[in-house]
């Protein structure tokens, strides 16, 4: 069983940034990929970034991100506090939603293979 609980979202000007945190229950949470997706009112959950197992390495592990915010948004991991960060700068309004973070067995780009969920937090971004 893992637990999720984010934090760090915020309402934020265009061009800003911020740091999301994701911090996780659980002894084996340095053995799932973690995954950021994000829900926008009226719009269905979309992918954000992900996060492989990293292994014997306490701050790596494959990276994958959308295209819409790749370059903008960093997603990293580190096993040793049990606690996945995205670092989202140049923000822009489209980037309004509902962030939540998840884990799952094996990295993937479908909310749908995620095993476990964090309750979101809102990222609002004005124009």
């Amino acid at each position: 069983q893992v637990q999720l609980v984010e934090s760090g979202g915020g309402l934020v000007q265009a061009g800003g940034s911020l740091r999301l945190s994701c911090a996780a229950s659980g002894r084996t949470f340095s053995s799932y990929a973690m995954g950021w997706f994000r829900q926008a009112p009226g719009k269905e959950r979309e992918f954000v970034a992900g996060i492989n197992w990293s292994g014997g390495n306490w701050s790596g592990g494959t990276t994958y991100y959308a295209d819409s915010v790749k370059g903008r948004f960093t997603i990293s991991r580190d096993n040793a506090k049990n606690t996945v960060y995205l670092q989202m700068n140049s923000l822009k309004p489209e980037d309004t939603a509902v962030y939540s973070c998840a884990a799952a067995s094996t990295p993937n780009r479908s909310y749908r293979v995620y095993d476990y969920w964090g309750q979101g937090t809102q990222v609002t971004v004005s124009s």
